[in-house]
Formats: structure tokens, sequence, C-alpha cells
């Protein structure tokens, strides 16, 4: 049953929705497994929207970083999402992208170990241009990376683009 679908794409290009649309597909109670940490306000209000677009079928865990202590096996689990996850390690790091790297992929393994199929959400926020900000430039390089090492190790990598799914990799 092992399998990593990682979903990517810009802010708002439809990355979540597709996301929860295939573990329905795959399951008739998925995990959901938020990352989000709450930061504000707006956050609080973002993070209640995802929570109410949510059915009563889906088991919902909340799990700032330490994503494989939860048993996970023979579940449809929706990772939703490693930028937000990564944020947590960076920040909880201070800054520090190399020792963030390494704790996440250290975790990204323990997690993706479980006999499970992960449905990953990130976001490609280093399409852009280069920030003039040193702490923005240093966590997109986190992010890119974190990204890459999801990829190579998925089954199937999905590009959302303007609510489209477009294939990449599987």
């Amino acid at each position: 049953m092992e399998r990593i679908i990682l979903i990517t794409g810009g802010a708002r290009s439809g990355k979540s929705s597709y996301a929860e649309k295939l573990a329905l597909e795959k399951s008739d109670n998925p995990v959901y497994l938020a990352t989000a940490r709450v930061w504000d306000e707006e956050f609080r209000e973002r993070i209640r929207r995802h929570q109410e677009r949510r059915g009563p079928q889906w088991t919902n865990i909340e799990e700032e970083k330490f994503l494989s202590r939860h048993d996970l096996s023979g579940r449809v689990v929706l990772v939703d999402c490693l930028t937000l996850w990564s944020t947590n390690f960076f920040f909880d790091l201070e800054g520090d992208a190399d020792r963030a790297l390494d704790a996440l992929k250290a975790e990204f393994d323990r997690l993706t170990a479980q006999d499970a199929t992960f449905i990953l959400v990130t976001n490609e926020i280093g399409m852009g241009g280069t920030s003039e900000n040193e702490v923005q430039r240093k966590f997109t390089d986190l992010q890119g990376w974190m990204n890459q090492y999801a990829a190579h190790r998925a089954d199937d990598v999905i590009l959302m683009v303007s609510g489209i799914p477009m294939k990449i990799k599987g």
C-alpha cells in the first residue's frame, strides 16, 4: 500500500482541494495531518476555513513537527503542508537551514517508512524572484531542498497550475 504522492504549486493553485479530493477517492476515512502553527488571528481563520471544508469522514490530527509519532499504518494520509512543517523546524532552529533540513529529512523518512499512502502538499515558493530579505532567502533554499527530497522519494508528483493538475512524475 505504501505510496507517496507529492502535490506542489503556487499559492492558491488548488493544491489542498485537489489533495483532499484525491484522498477521498482512495479512502472512505482518510487522515488529515495538519502541520499549521497558529501565528496570528488571520492564520487562525485560515485554519478554521480549512477545517470547515472537511467533513466527518476525516480523521483530523494536528501535529506541528513530529508527524511520525502517529501510527498511520494502513491509512491514506494527507499531510498539509510541507511548507508550514518546514517553517516550524526553521523557526524552532533559529533560522539554521542546514539543521532544519537534516531534521526534516530524518522525520520525513520515519513518517514515510510506515505502510500507508501519503499525499503531501507543498508550495513552490522559489519560482519568483530572489528576496532582498536574508531570512526569506534561507527559507526559500530550505523549502526548495525539502521539495526536491520529497519529490525524489515520491512515486507521483503533480504540479497544480491555476487549478489544473499536471503530472510531473509517475
